[in-house]
């Protein structure tokens, strides 16, 4: 495992462009699942999350063509069902979260499929309930084949449309049940679906392919079964974490950095939540300038109490950002109550922050008091680990913001969702380097 050594308090300025989506990747590449023909992606970010999962698919037997770095052809003409009963195929799927999607295209197409149990962040519980439970009332059975977790889904007379109400508004466990339902016999009715941009977009590219589906970018989807897909071509969007991130890394390097091509029609209310943080946001064409911020001051509710920024299922604000918006806030002029409603590991990351000497109340697992110094006092370099990979980027974060040198040791972890962070990041001037 590498290391970053950043040397902090330097002045940054530049453009920045934001990958496309890894949470969209992840959903487009498991729906290349449900067509024998050729699926061009556009856009995609060259991360690890991602190419573990085009790594794990060509060993089902997937045609896969890297036609550059941020293009991608797929051609899944026929599966190697054998090979998802091995040891190899197992080990790469169970350290893959994401792996959990391709259950829905092979059942829908195939009539059956094997997954072990998932792996992912360490971030608290995350349950597959949606997912399987969603697969179930669309007809699916499963079944674990051995000890070693393995499970053999399959359905016996094929995929039925049905109405479900979901129990959370799960992204992935959406994208898999509408994955199944689009090749299913008859209507599926999803309420409570999740509706963020990215499975806006997955909706898109399914009736692009053929699909019939209504209600894209709401709560309500409706589902018409077609007997099959076929090719088609797509753009992802920009990864919005990473435009947030970009923000969060300006304002507390008082840098004057540009996002290009930031997607801002996409964003909902996340820029809304960095200026409720004082930070000042210029938007020109689809390009975001953050200009110097030597303070930004804390927003108060209307009756004067204390700031409280919450995460939601969209069009709340993402989980994703909770990390990053800690962060900032340990430079701003202001209280800010930071709840992590989803993930109750998520905040365990604030010691690190508390070392480098940043004024942080852990109430509990979901719930941090964020005392800002105003920028009158300047973190200090330590040596600290990235938990995941949001956890991770708030870490280099203050790392850049802070005085003297720091360490970050396990960066696979912010490897696997920022492609070349450290490379991009140098161009604007920040001094990063990987070590082993």
């Amino acid at each position: 495992m590498g290391s970053f050594r950043i040397t902090g308090g330097q002045t940054l300025s530049g453009t920045l462009v934001p990958q496309g989506a890894k949470n969209e990747a992840l959903q487009i590449i498991c729906a290349c699942l449900l067509t024998k023909e050729k699926v061009h992606i556009n856009n995609l970010p060259d991360i690890n999350d991602v190419n573990n999962l085009l790594d794990l698919l060509k060993g089902m037997g997937v045609g896969i063509e890297r036609l550059s770095r941020s293009k991608v052809t797929i051609e899944a003409a026929s599966i190697d069902f054998e090979y998802m009963q091995t040891d190899v195929f197992m080990k790469k799927a169970a350290s893959l979260r994401g792996s959990v999607m391709i259950l829905g295209p092979l059942l829908a197409r195939f009539g059956k499929a094997f997954i072990p149990q998932p792996g992912g962040d360490k971030i608290g519980r995350r349950r597959l309930d949606t997912h399987f439970i969603g697969l179930q009332k669309l007809g699916a059975t499963f079944n674990e084949m051995d000890a070693r977790q393995l499970y053999r889904v399959e359905t016996k007379k094929g995929l039925e449309g049905c109405y479900m109400l979901l129990d959370e508004a799960s992204v992935t466990g959406t994208a898999n049940i509408v994955m199944a339902a689009v090749l299913a016999e008859g209507t599926t009715t999803v309420f409570n679906a999740a509706c963020e941009p990215y499975l806006a977009q997955l909706c898109r590219m399914l009736n692009a392919m053929g699909a019939r589906i209504e209600g894209t970018g709401s709560n309500l989807l409706t589902i018409h079964g077609v007997s099959q897909l076929g090719g088609t071509s797509h753009t992802l969007l920009a990864d919005m974490i990473e435009v947030g991130s970009f923000i969060g890394l300006a304002a507390m390097t008082g840098a004057d950095i540009t996002i290009e091509n930031a997607g801002i029609e996409h964003l909902g209310i996340i820029p809304d939540i960095f200026r409720k943080l004082g930070i000042q946001l210029e938007f020109i064409g689809d390009n975001i300038h953050i200009p110097p911020h030597d303070h930004y001051v804390v927003e108060t509710f209307m009756d004067g109490s204390i700031m409280t920024i919450a995460d939601a299922p969209w069009p709340g604000f993402t989980p994703d950002l909770i990390s990053i918006v800690l962060v900032v806030a340990t430079q701003a002029r202001g209280t800010v109550l930071v709840h992590q409603k989803m993930f109750e590991s998520r905040l365990f990351f604030v010691d690190k922050l508390i070392d480098m000497g940043a004024q942080i109340i852990l109430c509990d697992p979901h719930r941090a008091n964020v005392i800002g110094l105003d920028k009158k006092y300047s973190l200090r370099g330590i040596r600290m680990s990235s938990p995941d990979i949001r956890a991770g980027v708030a870490l280099l974060i203050a790392a850049l913001s802070a005085k003297g040198t720091s360490i970050i040791d396990n960066i696979d972890q912010i490897d696997r969702g920022y492609q070349f962070i450290d490379k991009r990041l140098q161009q604007v001037g920040a001094h990063i380097e990987r070590i082993d």
